[in-house]
């Protein structure tokens, strides 16, 4: 069993995630998106939780915005994939005007960006021991060049699965992500699913990067983008 917990971020509703091997140990944080800081830090104090590390799944400013002062608030490192690293040297570039306007109106003050002080890059493959946790990585480009899935062995208590998947934006309940921003590719997406997604067991428990949590099996039953990548195959 592990320990995990998560909450919708302020826009975008981003789920940011938090792992671990039980209360009061060092915890994982996953994809820290916008205006999360004060919620996760209470969070980490209701349940005495020391971070080791923040990972991303890719490098969209839904899913990295508040990863600099998250790091630098426990002086750890962020990690990502090699093909997104990029993105986190200035992700606000990419966003509309307009966006941005909106996001300094609603939280009253301008948005900057910095790089966090220590990021590390990940492959697909990789095997990374943080907090106790066995965390593996699976590349599954579509979303973004570099957009990755985390799996680790273990449930949460009441789950009835054997391991956990962080899937980012690379499937939802009932959906994907898009494919049509830049980096995207929806042929690369379908691969993906068909490789590192419909290769999991049945029994494996999906943490989106957005909305509810799913399985495996629900998803092989009624997804039709994963219907599709397996007719594909």
């Amino acid at each position: 069993m592990v320990f995990a917990q998560w909450f919708p971020s302020a826009v975008f509703d981003t789920n940011c995630l938090v792992v671990a091997t039980g209360l009061g140990q060092e915890c994982v944080v996953v994809d820290p998106g916008i205006e999360v800081v004060e919620s996760l830090a209470e969070l980490l104090a209701e349940h005495r939780l020391r971070p080791a590390a923040v990972l991303l799944t890719h490098g969209h400013v839904d899913h990295v915005w508040s990863v600099t002062p998250v790091c630098g608030a426990h002086g750890v490192a962020a990690w990502i994939h090699t093909d997104d690293r990029y993105r986190l040297v200035d992700p606000l570039h990419a966003l509309d005007p307009g966006l941005i306007a909106a996001l300094e109106q609603q939280f009253g003050a301008r948005a900057t960006w910095a790089e966090p002080d220590d990021v590390r890059t990940v492959v697909d493959g990789e095997h990374l021991g943080l907090a106790g946790l066995d965390v593996e990585v699976r590349h599954a480009p579509g979303h973004t060049e570099g957009s990755v899935m985390f799996r680790l062995p273990g449930a949460p208590d009441g789950a009835e699965a054997d391991s956990t998947l962080f899937a980012g934006d690379v499937l939802f309940a009932g959906s994907i992500g898009r494919t049509d921003l830049p980096g995207g590719d929806g042929r690369a997406m379908m691969r993906s699913l068909r490789e590192q997604v419909l290769s999991l067991p049945d029994d494996t428990l999906v943490l989106p990067g957005h909305g509810s949590v799913t399985t495996v099996a629900r998803e092989r039953a009624t997804n039709p983008y994963l219907a599709q990548a397996a007719q594909a195959g």
